[in-house]
């Protein structure tokens, strides 16, 4: 019996003992772990799903966490003032072994879901309807009253760029302090800005080293 399944923006052909690398999740060594989107189950009987394969699961073993091999992104602008940047980048990664597949009963397992790691996984679903309800809005929106700071959170206007509405958005997605910003890797980053169409704010105002400055003044 083998099943498809999707983690990570990716989808995965897996039978019971494959052992494979996925993007990381949020999972120790040896814990076991639900995917819970499956998207075909296949072998005497196939079942496609309709996105998913309701009821179905694959549980699998989390051996370890690493890094993959570095890749370089360079970008060169060839203009009057012409610029260049370089950047290094190694995706974390999870190393998993399929222990079971099963086809019905997985809500009641009680294994823990595959999810992804960091709190970026959660803003992205948290912040996508508001911003396509922001889209939606007039141009002449009234001014933006400045959201109050919940309890224990971090003052996040601190950050270059950052005002009432933008915070609004953050605080929304869960990020409310300068260590959880300061923690992002780069792949983090990047999805946290295609979330919410910063259009690259994070990288040019330097927000990961702004929060780093940030929390160990706090």
């Amino acid at each position: 019996m083998f099943a498809v399944i999707k983690t990570g923006g990716k989808q995965y052909k897996v039978a019971t003992g494959d052992i494979f690398k996925v993007e990381k999740l949020a999972a120790d060594a040896g814990e076991t772990v639900q995917f819970n989107e499956v998207l075909m189950l296949g072998g005497d009987n196939v079942t496609v799903g309709s996105p998913v394969v309701e009821g179905a699961g694959v549980q699998a073993e989390v051996l370890d966490q690493m890094k993959g091999k570095k890749t370089i992104h360079f970008v060169k602008r060839r203009r009057k003032h012409s610029s260049q940047r370089k950047k290094g980048h190694r995706q974390q990664l999870t190393v998993i072994k399929i222990t079971d597949i099963l086809a019905s009963g997985a809500e009641k397992s009680g294994i823990k879901a595959a999810i992804g790691s960091g709190s970026v996984s959660a803003a992205v679903a948290a912040v996508a309807k508001p911003a396509a309800k922001a889209k939606a809005a007039p141009k002449a929106a009234a001014k933006v009253e400045a959201a109050p700071v919940a309890a224990g959170s971090d003052d996040l206007k601190k950050l270059t760029g950052v005002g009432p509405a933008l915070e609004k958005k953050l605080i929304a997605g869960g990020v409310t302090s300068f260590a959880q910003i300061a923690g992002w890797s780069d792949a983090d980053a990047a999805t946290f800005d295609e979330a919410i169409s910063l259009k690259g704010k994070i990288e040019k105002e330097g927000w990961i080293e702004q929060a780093k400055t940030l929390a160990a003044d706090a």
